[in-house]
């Protein structure tokens, strides 16, 4: 099963990608996650990664494709995989076409997430992340059993990503990006549209139902 999952911050995606990896036992690929791993690995792409972020540049299309290409080849993949927010534009979902096809690896859904804006303000502005161990909290949804505390002991703050207007600024990017890779996907039979603001049991059941029905 090779699906990819879009949605802006906030919609749940790692959730349900975790829910998807544990159901068919294939990966989770964050672009962000892999792209420091074949930072620290010296892979012949992050290498090249790595001289764009110590100049301080965004690192080009092709260079995150290409690194999205190595992990794609790795034997857990064999099985399946999840992209978890990738691609972003066009020119990536071109890309990354091009080397699916070339891989013999199809794309076999393309679930986004639905989720208004207002939801998602509120989602992330009660987020809260533990300095030492990473863990994150909710203030509403999972808050911490002491005030501003983890488990571990650790100190719990806000994201300097997380205040409202960083919010409603990302989100009027995702949305200009996201747009049209809705429409590529929807040309292609591969999109499915799903309610994120469903309880998550919920908005799990009709991915599985998706799913099932490619």
């Amino acid at each position: 099963m090779n699906i990819i999952l879009l949605g802006p911050p906030g919609a749940g995606k790692g959730t349900q990608a975790a829910m998807l990896m544990n159901r068919y036992n294939i990966p989770q690929i964050s672009t962000g996650e892999i792209l420091r791993a074949a930072v620290q690995n010296q892979s012949l792409m992050g290498l090249k990664a790595k001289e764009y972020m110590d100049a301080g540049d965004l690192v080009p299309d092709e260079v995150v494709v290409g690194i999205v290409r190595e992990r794609l080849q790795a034997d857990d993949c064999d099985g399946g995989f999840i992209l978890d927010g990738f691609p972003r534009t066009l020119p990536q979902a071109d890309a990354l076409k091009q080397s699916l096809e070339e891989l013999n690896m199809p794309l076999d859904a393309v679930v986004s997430l639905q989720v208004e804006t207002d939801v998602l303000v509120e989602r992330l502005t009660g987020r809260r992340t533990c300095r030492s161990c990473g863990k994150v909290y909710h203030l509403q949804y999972d808050p911490p059993a002491q005030n501003n505390t983890c488990s571990c002991g650790g100190k719990l703050e806000q994201r300097d990503d997380d205040c409202e207007e960083t919010i409603r600024n990302r989100m009027q990017v995702y949305h200009q990006q996201t747009a049209p890779l809705e429409d590529y996907y929807r040309d292609a039979n591969l999109l499915s549209v799903i309610d994120g603001m469903a309880e998550i049991s919920d908005v799990h059941e009709q991915i599985i139902l998706t799913l099932q029905n490619c």
